[in-house]
């Protein structure tokens, strides 16, 4: 589980916006750019070659 303290300072490396921890809370997910980055082992992969699409 990822805290929310470190959810509050990361933003997204396409658009320097916001993201938020999706519902399944397994990613973080910008809106504007339509990405999810994935989180492993509690670590938040920013890359945005790593992304996926926001469904």
């Amino acid at each position: 589980m990822i805290k929310q303290e470190l959810i509050d300072i990361l933003i997204c490396p396409k658009c320097k916006g916001l993201v938020t921890l999706n519902q399944k809370k397994d990613g973080l997910q910008c809106e504007p750019c339509k990405l999810i980055y994935e989180i492993r082992d509690g670590i938040p992969i920013m890359l945005i070659d790593e992304a996926k699409p926001l469904k």
